[in-house]
């Protein structure tokens, strides 16, 4: 930042506070922030000659981040560590955050899962991995169990 950039907020309690360089706020002289309904911010947002509201034409033609990619983005991961932690194929991401392809329904419900609760989903994938590693002979007799049992037998 140079001398002349100043980084301004607005606090809890509506006002506008200088946030120094240090960390520390400086109350702003300037009154709360008016409230106003949502005609009044849409006829201000009309008057603005700087910045004008978009038309729909112009809204069609914005091109939209994808939710993974925010969603990525706010756990502070790459393409590739988000796609290691949660087990979805790296290519399948990429063409998902470039708009190549769309997550199906299961995809959507599992990114909703993970956007809710990031570690219990890692915490669970790492359970599962753990807990499905068996031996070889392990998963032989298991299955000879299986077919037992559709058989009527017992084990």
């Amino acid at each position: 930042m140079n001398k002349n950039t100043t980084k301004v907020r607005i606090g809890s309690d509506g006002r506008m506070v200088r946030v120094q360089t240090d960390g520390s706020e400086q109350m702003l002289p300037a009154g709360p922030v008016p409230s106003r309904s949502a005609v009044q911010i849409e006829a201000a947002a009309a008057n603005d000659r700087d910045n004008p509201p978009l038309t729909k034409a112009q809204l069609e033609q914005l091109r939209r981040v994808p939710r993974v990619k925010t969603l990525r983005r706010g756990l502070g991961l790459t393409q590739e560590e988000f796609a290691a932690r949660y087990q979805i194929p790296l290519g399948t991401l990429r063409d998902w955050e470039q708009g190549r392809t769309e997550p199906d329904q299961a995809a959507r419900a599992y990114l909703n899962v993970i956007a809710h609760d990031p570690e219990t989903v890692e915490s669970a994938l790492r359970a599962g991995k753990s807990s499905s590693v068996g031996t070889a002979e392990e998963a032989g007799s298991s299955r000879q169990g299986l077919k037992g049992r559709a058989r009527g037998g017992r084990e």
